[in-house]
């Protein structure tokens, strides 16, 4: 019971200061005045104690107040109070100097117009004010610590350190402010001063947590192992059935490269609970740093049975796994996969297992399954935008079209201004053979792209090939060309661009300067040689169709490369082998409306 008044005490300290103290863990350096702003203040305070002294003495000449008097005051108090609560700070100051003015010698007035001035941003009064108060009644926590928190406000630790040794020392009762002191201290790092707060700390409140929680931080940071361990071994003694101080010196051996100690104690934490998942990941750790990778798996395989181990933890460590993936050891993926299976099932209802876990398998080439995964994370939580683009990117890598235009509906419902689903909209249309669709998916995105060019021209691209099937050629032609404004070298559009030409028997030459730039690249792709040769074909180079679609048929099955074939043989009057082509054709698919007609009459029809 005594702890738990000790620490009902503390956060009610906290809560009167308005956090006036330096958050605790703060080691950085406190900023300093300047030697001519120490002067500057130093005659300021001689200036103020000189005027207070004169403004006592005549007030000890004056005649004592009246009652009328003190209720006028006591009246402009309330009435300033009240206005100050209501944050208006300027009639609240008003009411409080005219209480002061009549009795000056009142702490509690000095106080509210020391903190009314701090609200309000003015400090140096504040800071005048608040030490008025502290002088006129000693005893009251509560002034020193505004004050302290006013002079923490302007950087002046060590006036605030000041100032809590003193409300230590004048008010009964004060010792949790130790705790503040200490806290300050250390955000001086001054750490004898804070070790020898929290001494005082604990000969007045006994053996507790925080203080040597405390102490071991600063035995850390002064390099002192052996006496930050002595504390944690302190803190196990006197809490022998309590697993988590136990766990806190493991992690200390490990991190400190005590392995054998860290095993013992992590040990003894298991002896007092066998499934504490902590105490396996300390485990897992100190196998690691031991090159003793099966053991350390093993540990986190426990960790993670253990429905202790909270989501955010387990996050955590796949997240670890996912920087490693895909990994050249399958060992390493398969355990990544089967810790998120383990944390599906423990968090079966919580969208971000089933996130992370659609991630592993993304990483681990388990598309479809990743897929599937992701849309359990959106049936828990369908606001997060990057597990929607993942499950359209999936759709579109398994050319799943009917899904990928259902996904990326419903992600635009939740997700208006995000151009890739847009992109992947009109793409999906365009699959489904809507190229009106498509194009009015694609327009409409291409308005939403931002400094980015890449991410336009693939627009560009996709609105190429639309306005192409909706036979706007123009349109067709400015899409491709502003892609290659933004890619020279996009091989999809300079193909694509090239062969719609060569079909319309529009700017052959340009087509055939494309066409080249890429078979140049890549001079072994049938489709691209098929391009070229079809260029070549509608320029009526004949010779040299028939030699770049020999070339693409020695690793092409496409029945529409053996049919271009054949017609290029039949214009250079090898008919019969035309025909011959022509019925291979037929047999591997994918060939002309008009193949059947060249057939019926062995003659060629463009």
């Amino acid at each position: 019971m005594r702890q738990i008044a000790l620490n009902l005490l503390f956060w009610v300290g906290v809560v009167a200061t308005a956090a006036a103290q330096v958050p605790e863990g703060t080691t950085a350096p406190p900023a300093k005045l300047s030697r001519k702003e120490q002067r500057a203040l130093e005659k300021e305070q001689r200036e103020l104690d000189k005027k207070l002294a004169e403004a006592r003495a005549k007030r000890a000449a004056a005649p004592p107040l009246t009652e009328r008097d003190k209720e006028m005051s006591e009246a402009l108090f309330v009435d300033g109070v009240k206005y100050v609560l209501l944050e208006d700070y300027p009639k609240g100051l008003e009411r409080l100097l005219k209480a002061y003015a009549i009795n000056p010698d009142n702490a509690a007035v000095n106080y509210k117009i020391a903190e009314a001035n701090l609200l309000s941003g003015n400090l140096r009064d504040a800071t005048n004010y608040a030490e008025a108060a502290t002088r006129l009644d000693s005893k009251n926590a509560y002034y020193y610590l505004l004050l302290a928190q006013i002079q923490a406000s302007q950087k002046q630790y060590d006036s605030a350190t000041k100032t809590y040794a003193t409300l230590i020392k004048q008010v009964p009762n004060s010792g949790s402010y130790l705790f503040n002191l200490a806290d300050l201290y250390l955000a001086q790092n001054k750490l004898p001063e804070a070790l020898a707060a929290l001494d005082q700390a604990e000969k007045e409140f006994g053996q507790v947590d925080e203080i040597s929680f405390k102490k071991q931080q600063i035995y850390l940071k002064q390099n002192k192992l052996d006496l930050a361990l002595a504390e944690g071994e302190k803190l196990i003694a006197a809490n022998p059935n309590e697993p988590r101080y136990v766990l806190v010196q493991a992690e200390m051996y490990a991190s400190n490269n005590r392995l054998p100690d860290a095993i013992r104690v992590t040990q003894q934490a298991l002896r007092l609970d066998p499934a504490n998942p902590q105490a396996h990941l300390i485990l897992s750790d100190v196998y690691r740093q031991q090159n003793l990778p099966e053991e350390a798996a093993q540990q986190v395989r426990l960790a993670f049975d253990s429905p202790a181990l909270d989501i955010d933890a387990r996050v955590r460590i796949l997240v670890g796994y996912i920087k490693q993936l895909p990994s050249p050891k399958e060992s390493v993926n398969q355990m990544a996969r089967d810790l998120a299976t383990a944390t599906v099932k423990s968090y079966p209802k919580d969208a971000r297992s089933y996130a992370v876990a659609g991630d592993i398998q993304t990483l681990t080439d388990h598309k479809k399954e990743a897929r599937n995964t992701y849309l359990q994370a959106l049936r828990f939580d369908n606001s997060k935008y990057q597990i929607w683009q993942q499950v359209v990117l999936i759709d579109a890598e398994l050319n799943q079209t009917d899904s990928l235009l259902v996904h990326s509906d419903r992600a635009l419902e939740l997700f208006p201004n995000q151009a890739s689903l847009w992109f992947y909209n009109g793409v999906a249309h365009m699959l489904k053979k809507q190229p009106a669709k498509g194009v009015k998916a694609l327009e409409h995105g291409r308005k939403l792209v931002v400094n980015n060019p890449e991410q336009l021209g693939q627009f560009d691209a996709q609105l190429g090939d639309a306005y192409h099937e909706l036979k706007e050629y123009e349109k067709s032609d400015a899409a491709y060309e502003a892609a290659l404004v933004s890619d020279p070298n996009n091989v999809q559009v300079l193909n694509n661009y090239s062969y719609f030409l060569s079909l319309r028997g529009e700017k052959l030459d340009k087509a055939k300067q494309m066409s080249g730039k890429v078979v140049k690249q890549f001079p072994d792709n049938d489709t691209y040689l098929d391009t070229y040769a079809w260029v070549l074909y509608k320029m009526k180079d004949y010779a040299g169709a028939r030699t770049t679609l020999e070339k693409a048929l020695q690793t092409s099955k496409d029945g529409s490369v053996t049919e271009h074939y054949g017609d290029v043989l039949y214009q250079l009057g090898e008919k019969e082998k035309a025909e011959a082509e022509w019925q291979r054709a037929r047999k591997l698919g994918g060939t002309s409306d008009l193949l059947e007609r060249k057939l019926k009459d062995r003659k060629l029809y463009e």
